[in-house]
């Protein structure tokens, strides 16, 4: 016999929404003799309607902040982290080690150029640890110098060749500081919601750059105009850098250039975006799955699963309407096969995930003819 009675269970099935880290990043530079004591070694919060005058004080730093919010438009949101006077590479490194379990960023802007391999090094090992230690993914953008004094373009070109040869880091890419403030104008275009996380910041539609620094082209030690063709060989060498168009009006982006190997799946940010984007909604879907039953090795399981982490991809493939113009989603729809479930042990399962992007067009051929032929009336 037994007495009645009710149990009634709230259960959390994991279906809400998940924080978006996209677009939100982390500006790091150095005090000057204007920055408030206050805002020193402190995480700040900024947006469109800061008062940069009174956060920063004059610099680098400064000057790409505002670069970013023009390019950024609408809904921009940041951090920014100001280290002491005469900080460097390595004071910036530990400051973002530190402050990751404070804030949560897709990516990490660094005001500070860097000149060494070993610096460039620093950035890509930082990533890893970023994963390791906090089960997130971060890119690196780092500033390098333009043309120094008494240097030609060539000479620019040798030494930014030289910087960057013989590296292999998909996370980190190197933007010259040719106009003055590219930094900030790409971080603010790739944060831009009139496009997607998966758009290239090469994208003409977007609109021009702007506040990019100098109003003129720069010149070298020899009074010689930028050029495209210096343009072209940086972005060669894997230096992400400003591109026209001749008779167009405007200055545009090339490719958002990382320093992945040659074919590797990552030498376009873009990629690099929604594939970081993609591991971030795993990683939480396959948290809730730990010690839960529900995931066996029973083929009905398996299935069940498998919709249950294609929720990501297919989630990341709906197509949006921005502006009136329909863009497609950050991956493809998934197909069969795109999820698959593994078992090694007991207790240990695999899952493996593949996640494609749509096509861009980076390169347009148009082949202009001419019919002559005689038409009947």
């Amino acid at each position: 016999m037994a007495f009645p009675e009710v149990t009634i269970n709230q259960v959390n099935l994991g279906q809400g929404e998940n924080k978006e880290v996209e677009r939100t990043l982390l500006f790091i530079g150095v005090a000057t003799d204007g920055t408030p004591d206050s805002n020193i070694g402190n995480v700040i919060p900024v947006n469109t309607q800061t008062d940069f005058d009174s956060l920063t004080g004059e610099g680098a730093l400064k000057s790409d902040l505002l670069s970013a919010v023009v390019n950024a438009g609408q809904n921009w949101f940041a951090y920014v982290y100001i280290l002491p006077k005469e900080s460097g590479i390595p004071a910036a490194i530990e400051a973002i080690k530190a402050i990751q379990s404070k804030i949560q960023v897709e990516g990490v802007v660094s005001t500070i150029p860097v000149s060494t391999k070993a610096e460039i090094e620093q950035f890509n090992s930082l990533r890893s640890v970023v994963v390791s230690k906090f089960g997130t993914w971060q890119w690196f953008m780092l500033p390098v110098d333009g043309a120094n004094a008494g240097e030609n373009w060539a000479a620019v070109y040798k030494r930014l060749d030289t910087l960057q040869k013989g590296v292999a880091a998909a996370g980190v890419m190197l933007v010259p500081r040719l106009f003055g403030n590219e930094v900030g104008a790409l971080a603010g275009r790739l944060c831009n919601r009139s496009v997607t996380i998966a758009d290239s910041p090469m994208r003409v539609e977007t609109g021009p750059m702007l506040d990019l620094g100098s109003a003129d082209k720069p010149v070298d030690a020899d009074g010689a105009e930028l050029g495209l063709e210096t343009l072209i060989a940086l972005e060669r060498v894997r230096y992400s850098v400003p591109a026209w168009y001749t008779n167009f009006d405007g200055v545009y982006w090339s490719d958002g250039r990382t320093l992945d190997a040659e074919a590797g799946d990552f030498q376009a940010i873009e990629n690099l975006r929604v594939i970081d984007k993609m591991s971030r909604r795993i990683r939480v879907k396959a948290i809730r799955r730990i010690g839960n039953r529900a995931l066996n090795s029973t083929p009905g399981s398996i299935e069940r699963n498998k919709i249950y982490f294609a929720a990501v991809m297919r989630e990341m493939s709906k197509s949006v309407l921005i502006n009136g113009v329909q863009f497609p989603g950050e991956l493809k729809p998934p197909k069969d096969g795109d999820i698959q479930i593994v078992w090694k042990t007991k207790t240990n399962v695999e899952i493996y995930a593949v996640g494609r992007t749509e096509e861009c067009p980076k390169g347009i051929t148009a082949s202009i003819m001419l019919d002559l032929k005689l038409e009947d009336k």
